[in-house]
């Protein structure tokens, strides 16, 4: 029986420093709109490019080229009323349409769980910032006190300083008084 090695544990936590796509990661299965097998892959590039420019302006030379063709004789595979283009049309709007809905859906689906992640990122980060608030008042509450605490020592060793200064005078003078008797 062959054994398969366990692959190390590299999903993203919460706890990692600088991760700040945490609140994406419970959203992460939202991320494939078909799935992540090569047709939905296909398939979602397909109904991607439906929206863009290049496909209203190929679709639209390729219907002028088909209207031309038929329209001037050249060729006779589908003439007035244009019953083939119109079929291509149905076909096209038969196969777009449910996908275009689906990945719009899955979108909505999409966004809405990022719109939650990036709610919880915010509340985290106020929180965060209460926290910093809290603790910058902790911190100036403590400078104040040592403030206070430097201060009373300032004027206790100015006291000191005056009793040494009294005391080294009281001293002199009486050494100088005693001397000079």
């Amino acid at each position: 029986m062959e054994t398969i090695p366990k692959q190390p544990d590299t999903t993203p936590t919460a706890e990692v420093p600088g991760n700040y796509f945490r609140f994406h990661f419970p959203h992460i299965h939202l991320g494939s709109v078909f799935g992540d097998d090569w047709f939905s892959l296909k398939a979602e590039a397909f109904a991607r490019f439906f929206g863009t420019s290049v496909f209203l302006v190929g679709q639209t030379v390729i219907v002028a080229i088909w209207l031309i063709l038929n329209v001037t004789g050249v060729t006779h595979f589908d003439v007035y009323p244009f019953i083939l283009l119109n079929l291509a049309f149905s076909l096209q709007a038969a196969y777009a349409a449910p996908l275009i809905l689906l990945a719009q859906t899955r979108q909505a689906d999409r966004d809405k769980a990022h719109a939650d992640a990036d709610a919880q990122h915010r509340e985290a980060l106020a929180k965060a910032s209460e926290q910093r608030q809290t603790f910058a008042v902790q911190q100036s509450e403590q400078l104040i006190v040592l403030l206070q605490q430097n201060t009373q020592l300032t004027e206790l060793v100015k006291e000191l300083t005056q009793h040494i200064e009294a005391l080294t005078s009281d001293m002199h003078s009486k050494f100088v008084d005693d001397s000079s008797k």
